[in-house]
């Protein structure tokens, strides 16, 4: 948790109106107690208020939307993803969790907990019990109902009693009437609060009950309505619709009718866009939503009509624009996604739109999955994040409905490395239990779940969950027809029984790891057999005493990935190979392996790698006689692996156990523990500087805005390599290292490389 914010709240894409004595009443009550629950209707602007505090109060802070989340279980996976946390370990997630902040001053942010009410105070209870440090600002329509909460009921904006009398300013003194003004100014850059226009415009403000989300949609339509219009029409019945219970507050709804009336503006396409997009579960592309948005009646949407429909519904405020990595994403408010879902509803085309959605999702895995192993790799790893929350929902709607369970079955397995990359293995395994349980005993995909449920508990240390998976595998895969389907079910076994093998030293693991390469390399398939050589190349180092053996398979493991121009596999060539070696070969070769191992792990974020990685380093430094630096590297890994949810002692038990005592035995226990807590006490971008022994310059001032890759790259442009020497050095392509480059002359205001090389001379340690 190295930045102020581990996960990062809702950029705010508009100015911020209003709620300054709601603020500092709010700031003051979370000095003073450790949970306070902001709550109101839908569209009070409690998520805004929170987003808010979260940028006036210093400290760590951590946001968690659960707009999201529809399986309450997933709550603490979500929060150890904000935390930044994986989940391997062999440890429930919600302990994981626990752990990582109970040491912690946090300021953990809760936002839209009514429909986890229940599953949201369990998690907050225990968090407060356990972790001392946290404070807890909880968003939601209800209280939580946990001990010591505090609930503060956040009102609609203040609007002024009438519109006489008051001048322009007096008027825009009051925060509704201000929003209202800013908004419509930015829809309509002509519009202006005017005499003619004020009594109006306070008297709309009245209808919407300074309800801040009305008011937003509200003043989207000063482009082609007057205030008088608009508050006209509000007048004309939407205003007193009954569409939900009559026993609703009046507020909530008015805020109905206000969204009843953005809806009866859209065109029929565009309701029907809005509706149907309401499947989304957090942000989606224009890609996606040209496939899950399309066909259906009354009125069908073409794919080459959606764009349009997209501008129309942001121009009405409708959809959010929410860029991420430079590429345009979109999203509803939750509020007008709920909306959505029930017009969907009322129509008859959830199902088939849901359907559309998890295909889309479904094929979009399916097809990152092809890509793995090559250049592409890096880019299909920023999409799927960006799409977690709706692969959660496609897999939802898979496992829940009837007949679709092996969809999820393949989703899972088809991003096997997706997954653990993210950490996100249990969750993964979770997945595949549930599409089992809701699939036949005989069906013909039960055995890859099986091989792929076996192969997250391994990853999890759970061997024993594992082999019991693995016995199940083996006899249906063994009961299949001879032929293809057959022959692969058997190799994933095979593959997976190795690794079992290597974590529980069966001497039979060598013969498994090559059945399962020799297996996928008849089939052609690289990405398959590059994990099982793995497996085979550290198993045959340990079973015989020529690292020849071992060398020849990492030789070809090598050749694969770099025709590949992948970083995954990559990263686990050079681990292995750095492995083999500082145990039974060279330890310079070890050395270089490792670094450009490390380096591997950064374009995927791949921190359960550096974790490897960056213990395999503590025992170079070890056996190179490096003691202090070695204590320092295990302090670094230490906290990879707890970030992780991990320990060296269970992930590579043998090696660690042998080159700590042989580090601690030579600098005597006080000097290791004092290196051990430098190490452990550096930040990410700290450690992983230390750990690639680069010179840093300090990493966040006005005079250093490079990230740690750009600095490493301003290092090795100062000793004078080019752009292609660099990229072999660092195995990136060139096209990368030309970005970088672009990037960091940008970014300093500089003209030529002359300028780094003199910038990173001046500020080197």
């Amino acid at each position: 948790m190295d930045s102020e914010s581990a996960d990062p709240s809702p950029a705010e894409l508009t100015s911020y109106v209003g709620r300054r004595q709601e603020s500092a009443d709010l700031l003051r009550r979370l000095s003073t107690c450790r949970m306070v629950t902001v709550t109101g209707p839908g569209g009070v602007g409690k998520t805004r208020l929170a987003t808010r505090i979260m940028r006036e109060k210093a400290g760590h802070q951590v946001f968690v939307g659960l707009a999201e989340l529809d399986d309450p279980g997933l709550l603490p996976n979500l929060v150890a993803a904000r935390l930044g946390l994986g989940d391997a370990g062999g440890r429930p997630v919600m302990d994981t969790v626990l752990d990582n902040l109970r040491d912690s001053e946090t300021l953990l942010v809760l936002d839209n907990c009514e429909h986890l009410v229940d599953r949201c105070a369990e998690f907050v209870t225990r968090v407060l019990v356990e972790c001392p440090g946290v404070t807890v600002l909880a968003t939601s329509r209800q209280n939580l109902g946990v001990p010591g909460e505090q609930a503060f009921p956040l009102a609609p904006l203040p609007l002024p009693p009438d519109a006489a009398d008051l001048s322009d300013d007096a008027l825009t003194s009051y925060d509704g009437v201000r929003l209202f003004v800013e908004r419509a100014t930015s829809a309509w850059p002509d519009f202006a609060l005017t005499p003619a226009n004020s009594a109006d415009v306070v008297r709309l403000c009245k209808q919407l009950d300074g309800l801040p989300l009305a008011i937003e949609l509200a003043a989207a339509r000063v482009r082609s309505l007057s205030p008088g219009q608009i508050a006209d029409r509000l007048i004309g019945g939407l205003a007193l619709l009954d569409t939900g219970s009559r026993g609703a507050p009046k507020r909530q709804s008015t805020l109905r009718a206000a969204i009843d009336w953005s809806y009866d503006l859209c065109s029929p396409a565009e309701r029907a866009l809005w509706a149907r997009a309401s499947v989304f579960v957090g942000s989606f592309d224009l890609e996606a939503a040209e496939h899950v948005c399309v066909g259906g009646a009354d009125p069908a949407i073409e794919p080459d009509t959606v764009l349009g429909l997209v501008d129309g519904l942001v121009d009405k405020s409708v959809l959010v624009r929410a860029d991420r990595d430079g590429g345009g994403r979109y999203r509803l408010l939750e509020t007008l996604r709920q909306y959505g879902q029930e017009r969907l509803d009322a129509v008859g085309d959830r199902h088939r739109t849901q359907r559309r959605h998890r295909d889309w999702f479904a094929r979009r895995i399916e097809s990152a999955g092809q890509a793995w192993t090559s250049p592409a790799q890096v880019d299909w790893t920023k999409r799927l994040r960006g799409d977690q929350a709706n692969l959660r929902a496609a897999l939802e709607w898979s496992v829940r409905e009837p007949g679709e369970a092996a969809a999820a079955v393949w989703m899972v397995v088809d991003a096997t490395e997706y997954w653990t990359v993210c950490g996100y293995n249990i969750e993964a395994r979770t997945w595949l239990d549930r599409a089992m349980a809701a699939m036949p005993a005989d069906h013909p995909d039960r055995p890859r779940a099986l091989t792929g449920s076996a192969l997250f508990a391994l990853l999890h240390s759970d061997p024993a969950r594992a082999l019991d998976r693995l016995a199940e595998a083996d006899r249906l895969a063994a009961a299949l027809p001879t032929g293809p389907a057959r022959e692969t079910a058997t190799a994933h076994v095979a593959h997976v029984r190795s690794l079992a093998g290597l974590m529980t030293f069966d001497p039979a693991t060598p013969e498994l790891a090559a059945t399962a390469a020799a297996a996928f390399r008849a089939q052609v398939d690289v990405r398959r057999e590059l994990h099982p050589l793995f497996v085979l190349a550290i198993a045959t180092a340990y079973s015989t005493p020529d690292v020849a053996d071992a060398r020849a398979v990492l030789d070809r493991m090598t050749k694969l990935t770099e025709a590949c121009e992948e970083f995954y596999y990559r990263s686990m060539c050079n681990h292995a190979i750095a492995f083999v070696e500082v145990e039974f070969g060279d330890v310079d070769l070890a050395a270089k392996a490792a670094h450009e191992a490390l380096v591997c792990t950064e374009p995927l974020h791949n921190q359960v790698g550096a974790a490897y990685v960056t213990e395999n380093l503590a025992w170079i430094a070890d056996r190179q006689g490096d003691h202090v630096r070695a204590a320092t590297l295990f302090g670094v890994a230490a906290r990879l692996w707890h970030a992780n949810g991990a320990t060296a002692e269970v992930a590579v038990p043998l090696p660690h156990r042998r080159h700590l005592r042989s580090t601690v035995a030579a600098l005597g226990q006080a000097r290791f523990d004092r290196a051990f807590a430098a190490g452990r006490a550096k930040s990410e971008a700290q450690g992983r500087a230390y750990a690639l022994n680069v010179d840093t310059v300090p990493a966040a001032d006005e005079d250093n805005p490079l990230s740690p890759r750009e600095v490493e790259i301003a290092g090795l442009v100062a000793n004078g390599m080019t752009n292609r020497a660099i990229s072999l050095k660092l195995f990136i392509a060139p096209r990368t290292v030309d970005t970088h480059v672009r990037n960091i002359l940008t970014k300093l205001d500089f003209n030529n490389r002359a300028q780094i090389a003199s910038w990173f001379t001046a500020r080197r340690p």
